[in-house]
């Protein structure tokens, strides 16, 4: 990838969208907005979608790869890179291409990751410079994960999701099943059922290792209550790893020591569950290309 830009439409230029965990998620109030007030640990996935972007001359945006049953302008792509060209007033325009392997509503954080990814990616293109607290400012308007996404690092989150501290969670081997569902996010969320008043924790407090045991997810009994498919998975892969549903569902994340053992589970696993085996890493892939670009 070049480290430098002219003044006119640019190649395409391949930026990774990666996949988060919440290793654990827990709900520890309600805004008088509504929102709820989270405490969760976020850790990046070596695997995730990837974008295709090139700067244009023209201002129009354009998805070139639209995806099935969202419409463009409903697509959070598109409106990433129309609120950063409206906040910045850039003359510039983007066209933008997904290959998209995230499942949807599988609680990965693919939209908001691809959201993100246009933010950091366009603001280089662009040449906008906006600092990542701006960026996350603006990623915050499309949604509560968006931020960590800008960000990069490993991180406990508080609030709706914005304040973020670093953490060093160990790097391990996951096995990430998703059942033949897709969970909705506001569903969840506007549960009664919904457990809403977990106890606070102090971040000097907890276990920066290991976060599947002392910790839960406040989504999960819920989910798998309504959803019998998460329910029968969650079941099955606990008798092989600690496993924990990841967000509000419905994809599970399985940790292993080795990648081996992960892909020998795999592929026990029936065919209609889709399934990856990944590295959890504390930095964002994304971040590791940005970072090694410059402009000139």
């Amino acid at each position: 990838m070049p480290n430098s830009f002219s003044a006119g439409d640019s190649p395409f230029y391949q930026f990774p969208s990666p996949a988060k965990l919440n290793l654990f998620l827990h709900i520890v109030g309600r805004r008088a907005d509504g929102y709820h007030e989270l405490e969760t640990v976020f850790q990046f996935l070596d695997f995730g979608d990837n974008l295709s972007i090139r700067r244009t001359t023209s201002a129009t945006i354009n998805l070139l790869t639209p995806i099935e049953g969202v419409s463009n302008e409903s697509n959070l792509i598109v409106k990433a890179a129309k609120l950063l060209q409206e906040k910045t007033q850039t003359p510039f325009g983007a066209e933008i291409k997904i290959k998209k392997v995230l499942p949807m509503g599988g609680g990965l954080g693919g939209g908001s990751s691809n959201a993100a990814t246009v933010l950091l990616a366009l603001n280089l293109l662009w040449q906008t410079k906006f600092s990542y607290n701006q960026l996350a400012e603006l990623g915050l308007q499309l949604g509560a994960d968006v931020p960590i996404f800008i960000h990069g690092f490993a991180a406990f989150a508080q609030g709706v999701g914005e304040k973020l501290t670093p953490v060093h969670p160990d790097e391990s081997i996951y096995l990430v099943s998703k059942p033949n569902c897709s969970i909705s996010t506001q569903a969840v969320f506007t549960a009664k059922a919904l457990p809403r008043n977990t106890q606070k924790l102090d971040i000097k407090a907890i276990d920066n290792k290991n976060y599947l045991t002392g910790y839960h997810n406040d989504c999960q009994n819920l989910v798998i209550n309504h959803h019998p498919e998460v329910a029968k998975l969650l079941a099955w892969l606990v008798e092989y790893a600690p496993s924990r549903m990841t967000g509000t569902g419905a994809c599970i994340f399985s940790r292993f020591d080795s990648e081996i053992e992960a892909k020998r589970v795999q592929a026990l696993l029936p065919p209609s569950i889709k399934s990856f085996v990944t590295k959890g890493v504390n930095q964002s892939p994304l971040h590791q290309v940005i970072n090694h670009l410059s402009i000139e």
